[in-house]
């Protein structure tokens, strides 16, 4: 148990069957906003422009978060250095000033901080475990020394890079949660969601999941078989989803990424807050207590969740008070049909309209087919040469025809 006065952990709030909900995409966010750069997706901005940071996780800890997850997001030293990426801090540097800016934000509620590592360009490049290792050892380092509540190992492709990070986040002693970016049909070897939430957790994880690269009902239906897997093996964990705010109903086993509209032209594809709430509502019936978001989650889209759920929860978010149930709000407009919709079964019932008429309903997705070890995905410090991005152009090209 928790000193009084002090916040309960991670897993003591799950033991005990409390929902957990979780923040939302930091880095599509802070690139709408201009503080991250598209391509390379990295944090700096922790350290560069760390009030929109943390006014980022005050608006999530408004919305209803009790999480507060490191902006660490490929902060790995391999990452920063990628494709000749300017890099004006290091990784320790970013590292900790996430920790301070999502321990600042979270004491001033009842949330908890999450230190995060994500996959590494050094694994695409078929490095050693052990070098791969190194690269998690030096994050969790910082992790440890600002004293974290608990960790997470997201956004992985394989499971096998996943394991690795578990086993070096397991050596702290911190409860440790492992997401894949992966769909119902596996890993991007071919390995099973079951397959791989047993590997995760015998690497030690205590949470397992699902976050990004799908949208809410792909990854629950993901964390689902991953669930089974786990139960089926005679083992135990909890469960967690953070998908994507975009629908993906045509994305194949790398989600998002190989549509053609990523990450520029996503937006007619954006879930509302009313898909969200269904969403809430099918992870917590599936057995899902950790709930939150990725990338194109708003804040918005986080305080959705948090009404839905708050029936379990026993509490709305304090960014409730701007929002009335169901609309509600809208009783108060000047329009009377606009007061009309201040009610459940016509938000429920609407099918929004794109407002795009020569737009198809689906994209074709590109799906080169490449993964870790192809010569396309070996990594470097030097900037993409123009040799190299013509290759690129003439295979886009000779794909699309």
């Amino acid at each position: 148990m928790a000193p009084a006065g002090a916040k309960k952990g991670i897993l003591e709030r799950l033991d005990a069957g409390e929902i957990v909900v979780g923040d939302g995409g930091f880095v599509f966010a802070l690139e709408k906003r201009g503080y991250v750069k598209a391509g390379p997706w990295t944090p700096e901005a922790a350290a560069e422009h760390p009030e929109a940071v943390r006014q980022l996780h005050r608006e999530f800890l408004r919305a209803g978060s009790n999480v507060m997850q490191t902006f660490t997001f490929y902060a790995s030293d391999d990452k920063l250095e990628n494709r000749g990426h300017t890099q004006r801090f290091t990784g320790q540097q970013i590292n900790e000033a996430a920790c301070d800016l999502a321990k600042e934000v979270a004491n001033e509620g009842d949330a908890l901080v999450a230190g995060g590592v994500s996959q590494t360009p050094s694994y695409l490049s078929c490095k050693s475990e052990n070098d791969v290792k190194a690269i998690f050892k030096k994050q969790i380092d910082v992790f440890v020394k600002k004293d974290v509540d608990f960790l997470i190992a997201e956004y992985f492709e394989h499971v096998e890079e996943a394991e690795w990070a578990v086993q070096v986040l397991k050596t702290t002693g911190k409860p440790v949660a492992a997401t894949l970016c992966i769909g119902p049909e596996g890993d991007l070897n071919g390995v099973s969601p079951g397959d791989c939430a047993v590997r995760l957790v015998k690497a030690g994880a205590q949470i397992v999941g699902i976050n990004c690269h799908f949208d809410p009902e792909t990854c629950v239906k993901t964390v689902k078989l991953m669930k089974e897997g786990v139960e089926k093996a005679g083992l135990k964990a909890h469960y967690m989803s953070q998908p994507l705010a975009y629908h993906t109903p045509d994305c194949n086993c790398q989600g998002f990424i190989d549509l053609p509209e990523f990450p520029f032209s996503l937006e007619p594809r954006i879930l509302t807050r009313w898909d969200m709430q269904k969403y809430a509502r099918e992870a917590y019936n599936a057995g899902i207590r950790y709930i939150g978001g990725c990338c194109g989650f708003e804040p918005y889209h986080v305080r959705a969740l948090a009404e839905e759920l708050a029936p379990e929860r026993g509490f709305l978010p304090a960014g409730s008070e701007k929002h009335g149930n169901w609309g509600s709000g809208l009783e108060m407009h000047t329009k009377p049909w606009v007061r009309a919709r201040a009610r459940r079964d016509y938000w429920e019932k609407l099918k929004p309209a794109s407002g795009r008429p020569f737009c198809p309903s689906m994209a074709m997705p590109d799906g080169w087919g490449v993964t870790k070890g192809h010569a396309d995905l070996m990594q470097q410090k030097e900037a993409t040469s123009q040799e190299q991005l013509k290759a690129l152009f003439d295979k886009c090209i000779k794909w699309l025809n």
